[in-house]
């Protein structure tokens, strides 16, 4: 009886774990570590400005030193067209819910930084005019105020 109970309880936090999505646990994260979450809606594979974007800043050391500093958590909500590049179905799912919430116009690319509780502290619209530093050096100092 108590193996049967057991393997009932680890069904249940498996699908628990399998449920929570990647917003959920970069608020999860961003909450327990004091830092702000970075969410950006891209077009990965045919939004020219999303690609430079990411090459120009997301990519860069500068940026994912936030990371290891502690001050951000990034999360990519990615729309691309091709069949081949297509997030798994949850995913899918969970990009479209962000868009509905923090991009209805469906700017591209479009970023938005938050704190930990999901609020908006400031977005972008397009390719930032800043470059990788001027742009980390932002963020940075929206984390020191909040």
């Amino acid at each position: 009886m108590k193996t049967i109970f057991a393997a009932g309880l680890l069904v249940l936090l498996s699908v628990f774990a399998a449920a929570q999505t990647r917003f959920e646990t970069a608020k999860k994260n961003a909450s327990e570590k004091n830092e702000l979450i970075l969410l950006n809606f891209s077009g990965s594979d045919w939004c020219i400005p999303c690609i430079k974007l990411h090459r120009n800043i997301i990519e860069t050391d500068i940026f994912k030193q936030l990371s290891t500093d502690h001050i951000l958590e990034y999360l990519n909500a990615d729309f691309p067209r091709s069949k081949k590049n297509q997030p798994a179905a949850d995913v899918q799912k969970e990009n479209a819910a962000l868009a509905d919430q923090y991009n209805p116009k469906g700017i591209f690319p479009y970023t938005v930084l938050l704190d930990s509780g999901g609020k908006i502290l400031k977005t972008w619209e397009g390719l930032p005019l800043e470059n990788a530093v001027a742009f980390t050096n932002e963020i940075r100092s929206f984390y020191q105020k909040n």
